[in-house]
C-alpha cells in the first residue's frame, strides 16, 4: 500500500524545534533568537505537544529554565538528546509519510547543509534519533538515498506537489538525476500524484536556493497563499511578477485555476552590514487549530494576518515576531517540522 507525504494541515502530535545554543551561528544573538523559540513553545504547547533537539545536558536545562520562567507547560515538552550543527528543522527533519489505513513511515532524506554550503553531519543525524527515542513503534522508518529539504517542497490533499526548478533540480542536490528521475522518485518516496514547478521567485539573502515555503504555499480547496511585491523600485519585482503569472497558469487536475491569495510585500530589512535580509510572510507554521505567521515589526504586518486568515479560516492567525530569526536568513517555518498525528510513543 502506498504512502503519501501529509499536508501541514493534517492533525499534529507535536512540532519538532532543534534548540540554538553557543555553538552555531546563533552565539551572537542568541539572547534575542531564544525568545522567539519559547514564544513558539508557549502557543504550539496550547494544542499539541513541543518536542525539543536538545545538544546537550547542559542546554537542556537551560532551557527547562527558560520555560519554567515562561509558564509553559512542561507536561507537553519532550527532548531528544542529539548533537547539531544549526537549528533548521524543516530541512533537516524528517517527511511523514501516511497510507490510506493511517500507518505512518517516516521518510529519513539526506540533508547536505543546502548543497554542501554548510556543515551537516551532526543535523544528519538527528532524524535517527529522534525516532529511536521518541517514535511510535508502531511506525514504519525509511531512509531514502536522496537529497531532500522539507522546506523544499510542499503538498496538498491531493497529491499535488509543489517545487522550486532552482532547489530541487539544483546540481548542488542530486546531480546524477535528471527531472523525469527525480519526479518518479518522488513519486515512490512520497506518493506524489501531479507535480507543480515553479521557475520563477526568490528572496535576497536566503541559502537555500528558493525554497518554495519562502515563496507559495498550499492551502485547503485548491489555494495557493504567495507573496506579492508590488514596488517597482525592489530588486525582487521583476522575478515576483513572472512567479505571479505562472501561479495564474497553474491548473488542479480538473483543470481548474487554483484559487489565488496574495500576502503583502514587507519593507527591505537589513543586516549591520548592508545585507538584504529574507523577510517573507509566507514562511508561516500551521498546527493544530491555528496558524503561526512571521511579523517583522513591519506596516504591512497586519495586513499579512487577514490575508493568511482568508486561505485558513476555521483557524486562529497568530503572529510570532520572527525579525531576529531572519538575521540568520531564515524564519518561522525554517525552525520548525511537524510531526503527524501517531508519530509519537
Amino acid at each position: 500500500m502506498s504512502f503519501t507525504l501529509l499536508p501541514e494541515w493534517s492533525a499534529q502530535d507535536a512540532v519538532m524545534l532543534t534548540w540554538p545554543h553557543k555553538d552555531t551561528d546563533w552565539v551572537e544573538i542568541l539572547d534575542r533568537v531564544e525568545p522567539v523559540y519559547v514564544a513558539l513553545c508557549q502557543h504550539i504547547s496550547q494544542v499539541q505537544q513541543v518536542v525539543i533537539v536538545s545538544h546537550n545536558s547542559d542546554l537542556k536545562a537551560h532551557i527547562v529554565e527558560l520555560l519554567n520562567k515562561a509558564d509553559v507547560d512542561m507536561a507537553k515538552i519532550q527532548f531528544v538528546d542529539a548533537q547539531c550543527n544549526d537549528t533548521w528543522a524543516r530541512d533537516h527533519g524528517p517527511l511523514t509519510t501516511a497510507n490510506a489505513d493511517g500507518q505512518l513511515c517516516i521518510k529519513d532524506f539526506i540533508f547536505n547543509g543546502w548543497g554542501n554550503k554548510y556543515s551537516s553531519e551532526l543535523d544528519t543525524k538527528i532524524n535517527s534519533a529522534l525516532c529511536e527515542q521518541l517514535a511510535n513503534p508502531n511506525n514504519r522508518v525509511r531512509k531514502v538515498d536522496l537529497v531532500l529539504e522539507g522546506g523544499g517542497v510542499e503538498i496538498n490533499e491531493h497529491g499535488v506537489l509543489l517545487t522550486t526548478t532552482e532547489c530541487l533540480l539544483n546540481p548542488n542536490r542530486n546531480p546524477h538525476l535528471n527531472k523525469s528521475q527525480l519526479e518518479e522518485l518522488l513519486k515512490n518516496e512520497l506518493g506524489v500524484s501531479d507535480f507543480l514547478w515553479l521557475d520563477h521567485g526568490y528572496l535576497a539573502g536566503d541559502d537555500t536556493d528558493s525554497h518554495i515555503d519562502t515563496l507559495v504555499r498550499f492551502a485547503p480547496n485548491n489555494t495557493l497563499v504567495y507573496v506579492q511585491c508590488d514596488d517597482k523600485e525592489d530588486e525582487h519585482y521583476t522575478a515576483l511578477q513572472a512567479m505571479e503569472s505562472q501561479l495564474k497558469t497553474f491548473c488542479t487536475s480538473n483543470g481548474e485555476a487554483f484559487q489565488l491569495i496574495p500576502l503583502p510585500w514587507p519593507s527591505a530589512k537589513y543586516n549591520a552590514d548592508g545585507d538584504r535580509l529574507p523577510a517573507t510572510y509566507a514562511n508561516y507554521l500551521i498546527i493544530n487549530d491555528t496558524v503561526l505567521l512571521p511579523i517583522y515589526g513591519d506596516e504591512k504586518d497586519a495586513l499579512a494576518l487577514t490575508q493568511l486568515q482568508k486561505a485558513h479560516p476555521e483557524r486562529t492567525v497568530i503572529g510570532i515576531d520572527c525579525l531576529p530569526l531572519i538575521h540568520q536568513f531564515g524564519s518561522l517555518h525554517c525552525i520548525t517540522m511537524q510531526l503527524p498525528q501517531g508519530f509519537l510513543k
